[in-house]
C-alpha cells in the first residue's frame, strides 16, 4: 500500500491495482492540482477544499456519507461526524472514511471538528493507519488530534490539513502536534506491506507531491 499527500486532506491511496484520491481540492488553496486519474474519489464534505471534483482528471466513482460502501472492490466506511464542536451548527456534518486496502485499515478524518464520542470511535473500529488534522480554526487542534489519536490507537499516525508554504489557509503549522511526540519521521510518501501493531507508534510527516 502506498500513500502520497498532495497538501491539505488530499491523499493518494495506492493497493490491489486500485487507485483512491480523498478530498480534492480547488487551485485557490494554494497547493498544484494532483495530476492523477484515480478510480475512486471520496469526499468528507461538500467545502471547496474537499469537494473539487471537478478539477480530477478520468472517470472514477464518488463516495459520499455515511454508510457502508463499496467500489472496485475496496470495502469504505462512512462514520458521521460533525465539523466544528456544535453538532454542525456552524460549519456542517463531516464524514469519516476507513478504507481497507491490502488487509490495512486507513481512516481519514477529514475535517474532524471535535473529539470522538465513544460511538463514534466504536464505529470507526481498528485503524492501522490514521490520517489527522492538526491546523486547528476549522478543524481539531493539535491538542485535540492527540486526544484523539489516543482514542483511535492507530500504529501510523499521518498530520494533514495544516499551514505549509503553500497553503492558503489560515491555520496552524504541523509543529503544535509533532511536539507532543518524542520522535516524528519525515518521508517522502509511504509505503507499508503490513502493519506491526507490537511495535512503537510511528508519527510520519509527509512531503506534499508538488508534480
Amino acid at each position: 500500500m502506498k500513500l502520497t499527500w498532495y497538501g491539505h486532506a488530499c491523499f493518494l491511496i495506492e493497493g490491489n491495482g486500485v487507485k483512491i484520491l480523498t478530498d480534492p481540492f480547488d487551485k485557490s488553496v494554494g497547493y498544484p492540482i494532483p495530476q492523477v486519474t484515480p478510480d475512486i474519489v471520496t469526499v468528507s464534505h461538500e467545502h471547496y477544499d474537499h469537494n473539487a471534483v471537478g478539477s480530477v482528471k478520468g472517470s472514477f466513482l464518488v463516495v459520499r456519507g455515511p454508510g457502508q460502501h463499496s467500489a472496485k472492490g475496496v470495502k469504505i466506511k462512512g462514520v458521521a461526524t460533525y465539523h466544528d464542536r456544535s453538532g454542525g451548527k456552524e460549519r456542517g456534518k463531516n464524514t469519516v472514511f476507513v478504507l481497507e486496502v491490502e488487509g490495512i485499515k486507513i481512516a481519514h478524518l477529514g475535517d474532524l471538528g471535535h473529539v470522538l464520542t465513544p460511538a463514534q470511535v466504536e464505529e470507526i473500529g481498528s485503524v492501522d493507519v490514521l490520517l489527522v488534522p492538526v491546523g486547528g480554526t476549522y478543524t481539531i487542534d493539535a491538542d485535540d488530534a492527540v486526544k484523539v489519536v489516543n482514542q483511535l490507537d492507530p500504529q501510523v499516525v499521518v498530520p494533514m490539513h495544516f499551514k505549509t508554504p503553500h497553503c492558503q489557509i489560515n491555520i496552524a503549522p504541523v509543529e503544535g502536534f509533532l511536539k507532543n511526540y518524542a520522535k516524528a519521521m519525515k518521508k517522502p510518501y509511504l509505503e507499508l506491506t503490513g502493519v506491526d501493531r507490537t511495535g512503537e507508534k510511528q508519527v510520519t510527516v509527509l512531503d506534499y507531491f508538488q508534480k
